[in-house]
C-alpha cells in the first residue's frame, strides 16, 4: 500500500503543480456526473432553478463555500424572487467552525438578508430560515458567541417545526457545533450534536452535510471511533469538492490510519486542481491537504514524498502570492504564512532536526498570531538541545509575540483550550533547558491532562508524548513508557511515539513491549522500506537478535 500511495502521490502532485486556474476566462459549468452528495431542499423559487438550488445547499454543507456562493448568486440573477437565494449567499459568509467573519462578509451577509425580505420567502419554513439567520447578522454590540447561540436557538426550534428537514437538522447539528466556547472541554456540544445526527445519518444516508458535521463532532479521542462510518461514507458520497474529499482524513488522523488519510488526501488534491482549474475553489484547499499529507507521509516512513510535499507547497504559495485571487476570499495576509511555517515547522521536529527546527525565522511580515507558532516549535528545539539561553530568548519573544496578539483582532483565539496547551508547552521546554526538571514534568502533564480532554490538533505533536520524550530524556524510562503507552492510546501509530515507546521499554529490559511497539511501527511504515532514519537499523537489530534468541 505504501509503495502504490508513493506513485499516486507523484502523479497527483505534478498535476497540481500547473494550477491551471488562470489560465481559463470563462466559467466551466459543473459535470452532470458531478459527486457532491445528495440533497432535496424544498423551495419556492422558480421551478427552471430548483437543481442549482439543490446543488448550492450541498456546496454550502461541503465548506466549498465560494463555488456555492457564486451559486446561489446565479439563481438570484435567474429567478429574482428567489429569497432562499439570497439567504444562501449570506450563509456562505457564515464559516460556522472555520473563522469568524470580517466587516466585510458581515455587511454581505446582512445586506443579502435585507434583499431576502423584499420581496419576502412564500412559506413559513422559509421565512424561519431567514429569521434564524438574522439572529446571527443582525447590527448591533452582541459578542460573537451571542450572536451563534442565538441562531442556534432559532435552529433548533426550526427542526422542532420540520422534523423531517434533514436540512434544518443538519445545520443545527453544525451551529451546536459553532455554538461551543473555545476553553470548553466536555465534548457535550458534540454529543448533543451527535444525537440529531445519528438519527438523520439512518434516513438520509448520503446526505453530505449529514455525514460532514458527523466528521467534525466527531474529532475528538473520545468520539474518533464513532465517526468513522460517516468518514468513509463521506468519501464515497462527496468526492468531488476538495474539502469533502479531504474530510474523512480527520477521522483517519485520528486513528493512526495512515494509508486512509494518505488516499483522502491525494483525492482532495486532484478534486481541488479540477475545482481551480474551472475557478469553482481556491489554493487553500490544497494547501489544508499538502498539511495532512506532509503528516501522514511522516508517521508513515515515507520520506520522500514527505519532501516532495514542501516543494510542492512552496510553488503553490509563491504562485498564489502572485495571484491574490487565488485566495478565494480566505485571508491571504494570514493564510499564506500560516503554511510558509507551519510545513517546515512539522516536517523539521517530526524529523526531530532539532537543529533546524531552532533556526526557523518568521518573515518581516509574519502576522503575530503565526510567528508565535515559530517560536513554539524553536522553543521545543531549545528543550531537547537544552540550550538555556536560547530558550529563554525564544520565550521572551513569544510572549511579546502573545501581547501583540491580545490587542489584535485574533485576541480571542486566545481563548482557546489549544492556546493554553501551547503556553504550558513552551514554559515547560525552557523549564527543561534551563534544567528546572521538576517545572518542565509538572507543566507538561498539566498541557497533557487537559489536552487528552478534546485531543490534540489532527496535525500537532501530542502533550503527552511530549511529556514521555522529556522523561526519557532524563533516564527515566521506565515513567516515560507509561506515559508513551497513554499517548498511542489517545493518538495511534505515531513514528516517534512508536519507536520511543520501544527505546523505553528496551531500556528496562521489557523485550515483550519492546517487541510489540517495535514490530507495529515497522508494520506501519512498510518495513521502512522508503526511508532513511536511523531509527530503522536499531529497531531490525533488536527484533533480529530477539527472534534469534527465541529460537
Amino acid at each position: 500500500m505504501p509503495v502504490m500511495a508513493f506513485y499516486a502521490s507523484a502523479l497527483l502532485l505534478s498535476l497540481a503543480l500547473p494550477l491551471l486556474a488562470a489560465a481559463q476566462s470563462t466559467l466551466t459549468k459543473p459535470a452532470a456526473s458531478e459527486r457532491i452528495g445528495i440533497v432535496n431542499f424544498a423551495n419556492s423559487c422558480a421551478p427552471s432553478q430548483q437543481a442549482s438550488f439543490n446543488r448550492a445547499v450541498a456546496l454550502l454543507h461541503d465548506f466549498t463555500y465560494q463555488e456555492a456562493q457564486s451559486q446561489f448568486e446565479r439563481i438570484a440573477q435567474a429567478d429574482p424572487a428567489c429569497a432562499m437565494a439570497h439567504w444562501g449567499i449570506a450563509m456562505t459568509q457564515f464559516h460556522q467552525i472555520w473563522n469568524r467573519p470580517d466587516e466585510k462578509a458581515t455587511t454581505l451577509g446582512w445586506s443579502e438578508l435585507e434583499k431576502a425580505e423584499s420581496p419576502a420567502a412564500k412559506t413559513d419554513r422559509e421565512r424561519e430560515y431567514i429569521a434564524a439567520l438574522r439572529n446571527f447578522y443582525r447590527p448591533g454590540n452582541q459578542e460573537y458567541l451571542a450572536r451563534v447561540d442565538a441562531y442556534s436557538l432559532a435552529m433548533d426550534q426550526l427542526f422542532s417545526h420540520y422534523p423531517n428537514d434533514v436540512d434544518a437538522g443538519a445545520f443545527y447539528a453544525l451551529s451546536l457545533l459553532a455554538d461551543e466556547p473555545p476553553s470548553d472541554t466536555s465534548l457535550a456540544h458534540e454529543q448533543q450534536a451527535l444525537l440529531v445526527l445519528n438519527r438523520l445519518s439512518a434516513k438520509y444516508p448520503e446526505h453530505p452535510g449529514v455525514a460532514h458535521y458527523t466528521i467534525h463532532a466527531c474529532d475528538n479521542p473520545a468520539l474518533a471511533l464513532k465517526g468513522l462510518n460517516a468518514a468513509r461514507r463521506y468519501g464515497e458520497i462527496a468526492p468531488d469538492t476538495a474539502h469533502s474529499a479531504h474530510m474523512p482524513s480527520h477521522i483517519f488522523a485520528r486513528l493512526g490510519m495512515w494509508q486512509e488519510d494518505i488516499h483522502s488526501n491525494l483525492n482532495a488534491v486532484a478534486a481541488g486542481q479540477r475545482a481551480l482549474e474551472n475557478h469553482q475553489s481556491s489554493g487553500f484547499d490544497q494547501l489544508h491537504s499538502y498539511d495532512f499529507l506532509l503528516y501522514a507521509y511522516l508517521q508513515s516512513g515515507q520520506d520522500t514524498p514527505a519532501r516532495q510535499i514542501l516543494q510542492n507547497s512552496s510553488s503553490l504559495l509563491t504562485h498564489m502570492e502572485s495571484m491574490p485571487e487565488m485566495g478565494g476570499g480566505m485571508d491571504m495576509s494570514v493564510m499564506l504564512p500560516m503554511y510558509r511555517s507551519k510545513l517546515p515547522i512539522f516536517y523539521n521536529l517530526e524529523m526531530r532536526n532539532w537543529n533546524a527546527a531552532a533556526a526557523l525565522q518568521p518573515a518581516p511580515d509574519t502576522p503575530p498570531i503565526i510567528a508565535t507558532l515559530i517560536y513554539w516549535a524553536r522553543i521545543i528545539a531549545d528543550g531537547h538541545l537544552h540550550q538555556s539561553q536560547a530558550a529563554q530568548a525564544d520565550l521572551a519573544r513569544y510572549d511579546a509575540l502573545i501581547r501583540e496578539v491580545k490587542q489584535s483582532k485574533d485576541a480571542f483565539m486566545l481563548d482557546s483550550t489549544g492556546s493554553k496547551i501551547e503556553e504550558d508547552e513552551v514554559a515547560a521546554w525552557t523549564a527543561l533547558a534551563e534544567g528546572n526538571n521538576d517545572k518542565a514534568l509538572s507543566t507538561m502533564r498539566k498541557a497533557a491532562d487537559l489536552q487528552d480532554k478534546v485531543g490534540q490538533s489532527e496535525v500537532d505533536i501530542p502533550a503527552r508524548e511530549m511529556l514521555a520524550d522529556m522523561l526519557l530524556d532524563l533516564h527515566r524510562p521506565q515513567e516515560a513508557l507509561a506515559e508513551y503507552d497513554t499517548a498511542l492510546k489517545m493518538s495511534p501509530n505515531r513514528f516517534n511515539a512508536l519507536y520511543n515507546a520501544g527505546s523505553a521499554a528496551e531500556m528496562i529490559g521489557d523485550k515483550e513491549k519492546a517487541t510489540k511497539y517495535y514490530s507495529a511501527l515497522l508494520k506501519n511504515t512498510d518495513n521502512g522500506a522508503h526511508s532513511e532514519r536511523v531509527e530503522f537499523a536499531r529497531v531490525k537489530t533488536f527484533l533480529s537478535s530477539t527472534q534469534a534468541m527465541l529460537r
